[in-house]
């Protein structure tokens, strides 16, 4: 049962079939810079703990309209982690499915789908390795490893169940959530940028 449950406490990202033309001009960091692109800002950060052991950094991106939390799928945004440990991808995948279960998220077929696609193409992490999940509204999911897209989801009922993990009221860490969704609204005044702020200020 321990085990399980820490394989379900590090949980991150995974990428489904390999991203098209469209999808990777979408998804993808302007050449050479650093994560993110212009036009988001932070939301909020928080640390993922097991038994006080660090397991990786969680940062929610969202564009100038924001996010509703109650709503999240209909915006645009993105999900980032940094890991502090190494993560076999096929364990990543499993438990994922196995969280969307426990929430009783989608039908059994599409679980079941999804989770053959998060084996298939979900990369073993790292310590300081970096997984990015972009959300399109009405396109389903794009993954970055460290800076470069590694495939998609284009699903939207996955972007749902997929970031309801970490942003559901239903998730299995809910001080993480609301860490992440702390600023996540519309954004009211302009000042120091979202990511020079966090670069200035990462999480121990």
């Amino acid at each position: 049962m321990k085990r399980r449950h820490l394989i379900l406490a590090l949980t991150v990202l995974a990428a489904g079939s390999g991203l098209s033309h469209t999808m990777r001009s979408a998804y993808a960091s302007p050449q050479g810079s650093a994560w993110p692109p212009q036009g988001f800002r932070l939301a909020g950060q928080g640390v993922m703990r097991w038994f006080g052991l660090k397991i990786y950094e969680a940062r929610l991106w969202v564009t100038g309209s924001g996010l509703d939390a109650a709503r999240f799928e209909e915006a645009r945004f993105a999900l980032e982690i940094t890991y502090a440990r190494t993560l076999a991808g096929r364990d990543i995948a499993r438990s994922s499915h196995d969280e969307m279960l426990r929430m009783s998220l989608a039908d059994p077929s599409s679980r079941e789908r999804w989770l053959a696609a998060m084996t298939r193409l979900f990369p073993d992490v790292r310590d300081t390795d970096t997984l990015v999940g972009i959300n399109t509204p009405g396109a389903g999911v794009g993954f970055l490893h460290n800076g470069k897209p590694i495939g998609a989801i284009a699903e939207p009922g996955f972007a749902r169940a997929f970031f309801a993990i970490w942003l559901d009221p239903r998730t299995a860490k809910p001080d993480l959530r609301e860490q992440l969704i702390g600023a996540a609204g519309p954004q009211k005044k302009a000042g120091t940028s979202a990511y020079e702020a966090a670069a200035a200020s990462r999480l121990d």
